[in-house]
């Protein structure tokens, strides 16, 4: 028997056994993405069963901050944060508006604070005067909004008072004026008198008053009086800013 006859049994074998290699490689390959696309789909199923149902990552604490009026029990109570539900699921947009629908509060923040707690920061009203509704003395902020009461009108705060309707633009217009007044003119108010919307007038702490008119042109009318309150007078007029008075 020749070398070449008893060589090629030895090369057969060897092709097969490649061939038989390739054939696996290619039948793992095809199995390979086959079992990793079970696995990644399993890993998403199971993280989103952890996040989204069960109770591991549950809201089970309400923080708040920012309350000073107000108490953190009054904020977790108006929040209601389905304590137990999965963080996840908690709808905040629906707890900042809870919170936001108290009075007290200029708006709110609600956030998730892994793995169980909802934060909310609470940014509450400032008052800049106060009102008297049906014998109860009420702080109001600058945008016109009553939203806490007080058993006695406290010294540093402008008291308002009306002799007409008293609804939110009223308020509004009450406010700017406030706002538009120089520190050294507000601490010098006693209370605002409101007729109405186009008839508002300051009545000063040494018995002197100041025909304001309506909130327009309030920053101008605030310069205007400043230099006016130097002059000697009972009665500043500056519902005109350009031809403001002054009356004995």
């Amino acid at each position: 028997m020749s070398e070449e006859v008893r060589t090629r049994p030895a090369a057969d074998q060897r092709t097969r056994r490649r061939f038989a290699r390739r054939q696996w490689a290619r039948r793992w390959g095809a199995w390979r993405w086959g079992v990793t696309t079970v696995l990644a789909v399993g890993l998403l199923v199971g993280a989103g069963w952890l996040v989204f149902v069960s109770s591991v990552l549950a809201a089970d604490e309400v923080t708040v901050t920012g309350t000073s009026y107000l108490t953190e029990g009054e904020v977790r109570d108006a929040a209601q944060v389905p304590l137990g539900t999965p963080l996840a699921r908690v709808d905040l947009g629906l707890v900042e508006r809870r919170v936001e629908a108290l009075p007290a509060v200029a708006g709110a923040t609600v956030t998730r604070s892994w793995p169980h707690a909802v934060d909310i920061v609470v940014t509450e009203r400032t008052p800049v005067a106060v009102l008297t509704v049906d014998g109860t003395i009420m702080g109001m902020d600058a945008e016109g909004v009553l939203f806490r009461e007080y058993a006695r009108a406290p010294a540093d705060l402008p008291d308002i008072r009306t002799t007409g309707a008293t609804d939110r633009r009223v308020r509004q217009e009450a406010a700017s004026v406030i706002a538009a007044l120089p520190d050294a003119v507000a601490r010098q108010v006693d209370h605002l008198e409101v007729s109405s919307i186009d008839q508002i007038t300051l009545a000063l702490r040494d018995g002197r008053s100041v025909l304001w008119g309506s909130a327009d042109e309030s920053a101008t009318k605030a310069k205007v009086l400043a230099v006016l309150l130097q002059r000697k007078g009972q009665v500043y007029d500056v519902s005109v800013p350009a031809q403001p008075t002054i009356r004995s």
